[in-house]
């Protein structure tokens, strides 16, 4: 095996690491009136430190919508990716269920 083909092996490797780092969430859309972006409002459950009652936090994200085909309401799986403006650097990977749907 020459030093070239290592090479080409080892980044194989490193890129499907890479891929499997990433990370995907699941939030509900919470607007969709700019162009080819979506407001995304993610939830989560944090135990209170001293408490310990779970308390709910939400964290709201833009994410990038290349065909305009989700609505507010629509329940989806965004993925981390490169920046496509300031705040916007995760996609939409697909549409769960519609917001109409049950």
């Amino acid at each position: 095996m020459s030093k070239s083909d290592r090479a080409a092996v080892a980044g194989e490797s490193q890129a499907a690491s890479v891929a499997s780092q990433l990370r995907t969430l699941t939030g509900t859309v919470a607007s969709d009136k700019m162009d080819k972006t979506i407001s995304v409002v993610v939830e989560r459950l944090v135990k209170h430190p001293q408490y310990g009652k779970y308390v709910r936090r939400s964290t709201k994200l833009l994410a990038h919508d290349e065909n305009n085909s989700s609505r507010p309401g629509d329940l989806v799986a965004i993925a981390e990716c490169r920046p496509y403006s300031k705040r916007k650097a995760w996609r939409l990977v697909e549409v769960i269920r519609r917001a109409g749907d049950l």
